[in-house]
């Protein structure tokens, strides 16, 4: 046994050794190695703007606990915006070249994107793009560009707007698995395709105001641009007048069909570079590195802290791609007691989820606005939840197509009651008390159950309700009037005062700035999610720690097929009363 002790005892001492010098060799390898990656820029340099990879705001930061490690992604859209704006000034820049690019940005972003290559072009640097085939959604950002190129056998789509919800109503009844439903708002359909078979008019009324008032800021930043008035941009898109490069031509929506490598040479004409020469470009996210790598001044010692909120509100820890009360908590702590950061703006980019979350990140908000400002800037979507971590704050700023407001509650249970039946199941319970079994799956729902259950609905309305009021100066009957989950664009939540101002993080900033009377500052970002040493090995995959497994397989299976099982992987976690999006919105 002794012997046996001992072998077993050296064979964990080699493991042991064995992973500490792999880990070291990882860690020399970053210290040692960082320099193969450097980026340099040559002299006459084009940037290269592709966005395939960027889709968040924020890329995050990550400290490993057990060995105070960090690694930092720059691949979120903030890095691509601060770095244009370092490129405006940088001599060796000399312009962008959009090509090819097939965006993954939601509307807002992409405003704020084409907003920065606007400012970026009165530096005189010029902006051209190139596509094989043109989406709307890429049309938005192209149509900002000096000249617009397509593919002679390309297309481009121009159509206006739409989106597609789906009953399941019938469904259930066929398959014997229903979804019970308890809500509180007239215009809360996030749960309506379980309780129905066709769209309601209250949320067919809420989704074409919605639709229409985003496609008024699109087209009226395409009117401006391109110089076409609003009315001509309508009856394209009414007669598909642009399917073809040669009608897009004719139509002014393009400058030039032509084949890539005329498009290279129009660019070399301007570089004046040779036609048998290449021309020096840098990817955006190359560049991106760069820039954030070099460009903080550190000298600066006032700061204003931004802490981004993205995704859905789940609870725990949290990621970049889900808020957690214990990362944002953390880092309002953080920020509110450091003496140099002067103020901080949230970014906020969620449809919602969880209702205890929502109100534990409300509540370190309300503390840390008593010490120093705080500036809320919305993204795509603030919504439900998303809003309610937002309500509080002393000023929102919104882009005109952000998704806000929808303010409501809702509980959802899933019960295979009849499906139980048709199959031969029969669930018995026993207990001590009379609501001791709470839900079951296998049971009709009680009606006390449900009692309770709508008790806590119209509760945490109650307190949505209240919340909104006091931070935004408002009664509760105004609130809710505008609430009942009904979800509104920025342009129209400016108007009903549930935003202060119109714009982007830029201008958040600034004003946060102004109230705390800083001028010459630095920004420090956040959240920095913590993980573990299981965390770490869970990922020796190849793949960054940020994206994990899901990236891969994202990669594996393609981007529907992901986004339909992580539906159902959200679906499976939602735990307790939801303050959620009354929909799912994808804009076509």
């Amino acid at each position: 046994m002794k012997f046996l002790g001992n072998v077993l005892a050296t064979v964990i001492g080699i493991f042991v050794f064995c992973m500490i010098f792999f880990f070291g060799l990882i860690f020399l390898g970053a210290v040692m190695g960082g320099d193969k990656d450097k980026v340099t820029i040559k002299d006459n340099t084009v940037i290269v703007l592709d966005l395939a990879k960027v889709s968040l705001d924020y890329a995050g930061k990550v400290n490993f606990k057990e060995f105070n490690y960090f690694e930092t992604n720059h691949d979120g859209l903030m890095d691509v915006l601060n770095a244009i704006e370092a490129a405006k000034l940088d001599n060796k820049i000399k312009g962008i070249s959009i090509l090819n690019n097939q965006s993954q940005l939601g509307m807002a972003q992409s405003k704020a994107l084409r907003d920065k290559l606007e400012d970026f072009k009165k530096s005189g640097k010029f902006v051209v793009s190139y596509s094989n085939y043109i989406t709307q959604r890429d049309y938005y950002l192209n149509s900002v560009a000096d000249s617009i190129y397509l593919n002679p056998i390309g297309e481009l789509d121009f159509k206006g707007l739409a989106t597609e919800v789906l009953y399941m109503k019938d469904l259930q009844e066929k398959t014997g698995i229903k979804m019970e439903v308890i809500r509180h708002g007239k215009y809360k359909s996030a749960v309506e395709p379980f309780l129905a078979q066709e769209m309601s008019p209250e949320n067919r009324e809420q989704i074409s105001v919605l639709l229409n008032s985003v496609w008024d800021t699109f087209v009226s930043d395409i009117s401006k641009s391109r110089n076409i008035p609003v009315d001509s941009l309508n009856a394209i898109a009414n007669s598909l007048g642009a399917r073809t490069p040669e009608l897009a031509l004719s139509k002014h929506l393009v400058d030039k069909v032509a084949y890539e490598d005329e498009y290279h040479n129009a660019i070399k004409k301007k570089l004046k570079v040779k036609a048998a020469d290449d021309y020096n470009t840098v990817s955006i996210l190359d560049y991106s590195k760069k820039t954030a790598t070099s460009a903080t001044d550190f000298s600066k010692k006032e700061i204003i802290a931004v802490i981004y909120a993205q995704g859905e509100i789940q609870g725990g820890e949290g990621d970049i791609n889900i808020i957690g009360e214990g990362s944002i908590k953390r880092s309002l702590k953080e920020a509110r007691e450091d003496d140099d950061v002067k103020a901080i703006v949230l970014r906020v980019d969620s449809p919602g989820g969880s209702a205890l979350t929502s109100e534990l990140i409300w509540r370190e908000i309300e503390i840390t606005k008593k010490v120093k400002p705080v500036v809320v800037s919305m993204g795509n979507v603030a919504a439900s939840g998303g809003y309610y971590i937002a309500c509080n704050a002393d000023k929102i700023f919104a882009e005109p197509n952000t998704i806000t407001g929808s303010i409501g509650v809702f509980g959802m249970l899933p019960n295979m009651n009849q499906l139980a039946k048709n199959i031969g199941i029969n669930a018995e319970q026993v207990q001590t008390h009379k609501n001791a079994s709470g839900y079951s799956l296998f049971e009709p729902l009680n009606e006390d159950f449900k009692m309770f259950t709508q008790e806590g609905v119209e509760s945490i309305y109650t307190t949505f309700l209240s919340r909104v009021a006091t931070g935004r100066k408002m009664t509760t009957e105004q609130v809710d009037a505008i609430a009942q989950g009904r979800v509104w664009t920025g342009t129209d939540a400016l108007k009903n005062g549930l935003v202060d101002e119109l714009g982007g993080l830029e201008d958040a900033l600034k004003h946060a700035a102004k109230i705390a009377k800083v001028k010459d500052y630095r920004i420090e970002t956040f959240p920095e999610y913590e993980r573990s040493f299981e965390d770490l090995l869970g990922n020796l995959t190849g793949i960054s720690i940020f994206q994990s497994k899901d990236a891969l397989l994202k990669e594996q299976i393609g981007e529907e097929s992901y986004e339909l099982i992580q539906k159902i992987k959200r679906a499976n976690q939602l735990k307790g009363i939801q303050a959620m999006m009354p929909f799912e919105i994808k804009i076509k």
